[in-house]
């Protein structure tokens, strides 16, 4: 039998043991609550809809990411061995973690595979992000936090990520992310709690998502600072003092977030952060329709980008001899022609 996840829908006396428990009591990690699945279950389930509906409406495949790429003055760039072999290496993992969503979204079974569906799509795009980085920069980093800056400030901020993986915010300062999210919302009126219908509202979605995935970042950010010893030793509390505002405004004017810290944050909350998230109640059954396959269709158009800059940053020889290799000797069902030819 089913449960409503939020308060307002529980009978009384009703069966709401974990509901209560980690919304209300909370756990080591966030005493005073989780948050409400009941509003954190639309937002992703709306945002990862808003973004097929933005990659669709921009026609994201392979063949527009080469012309993209090659309008952008994306050429060959002399790369060593070990950097060759990292861009191949990523994007064939990004290959097989798409081809795994796949299988995934075919069953129909959303609510049962979702938390799945999310780690799988996760990674594959942590995938593809490396694999951009290292055909851009050279640079490639296990830790993901460090992996997202190197995306965001290699590809992402220079434009070399198209439209809608390319939104960002340059910096965490309250007055940017509000003006960067009004940009690109433009007219829209869409809203995370709203299922998109069309382009115009997941236009609203995405840059509300981005408004509110800074603003989490811009929390982390001052949580730091007031258990930092620079703080502690200034006997620091707070930022009412315009000395603790300047350092937060210091920090947090050093950081930007783009569509890889988006995909993390999403990640967190399937991983390890919120169970009741994507699995409790009566509203994933509703909600969560459709979930996987748009996960699939999203992750498929960012490798679809990921590959096209890759073989231009590798040269038609390299690319061509990765495709034949993976195609010949791949043990999953989706070949790399599919997505890059």
């Amino acid at each position: 039998m089913a449960v409503a996840t939020s308060a307002r829908d529980l009978p009384e006396g009703g069966l709401r043991v974990l509901y209560r428990r980690l919304t209300t009591d909370g756990t080591i990690g966030e005493p005073k609550g989780k948050p409400d699945p009941a509003f954190a279950l639309p937002s992703a389930a709306n945002w990862m809809r808003a973004l097929r509906l933005l990659s669709v409406g921009q026609g994201l495949d392979f063949h527009a990411a080469v012309r993209f790429y090659a309008a952008a003055g994306v050429t060959p760039r002399a790369m060593s061995p070990q950097e060759e072999n990292t861009v191949i290496e990523q994007l064939f993992l990004a290959l097989h973690h798409l081809s795994a969503l796949r299988a995934l979204a075919a069953t129909g079974q959303d609510t049962e595979f979702g938390r799945l569906g999310v780690l799988g799509w996760y990674h594959g795009s942590a995938n593809a992000a490396a694999a951009m980085t290292a055909a851009q920069s050279g640079g490639f980093h296990e830790d993901h936090a460090k992996a997202h800056r190197s995306w965001d400030a290699a590809v992402a901020a220079p434009g070399l990520a198209m439209e809608p993986f390319g939104w960002r915010v340059p910096d965490l300062m309250g007055t940017t992310i509000a003006a960067e999210a009004t940009a690109l919302r433009g007219t829209s009126s869409g809203d995370l709690q709203h299922t998109p219908g069309s382009v115009a509202d997941a236009r609203g979605i995405a840059a509300q998502y981005l408004s509110g995935s800074a603003k989490w970042y811009a929390g982390r950010v001052e949580d730091k600072l007031l258990a930092s010893p620079v703080f502690r030793s200034e006997g620091l509390t707070s930022f009412r003092t315009k000395a603790a505002r300047t350092l937060r405004d210091q920090a947090l004017a050093a950081l930007g977030i783009g569509f890889m810290h988006q995909a993390d944050r999403f990640r967190g909350k399937a991983s390890y952060r919120e169970a009741l998230f994507l699995a409790y109640g009566s509203q994933p059954a509703v909600l969560l329709k459709g979930f996987l396959d748009d996960q699939a269709h999203v992750l498929q158009a960012f490798v679809a980008m990921a590959g096209a800059f890759a073989a231009a940053r590798l040269g038609p020889a390299t690319w061509a001899q990765f495709l034949d290799d993976a195609d010949t000797r791949r043990a999953f069902a989706l070949s790399p022609m599919a997505v890059w030819a």
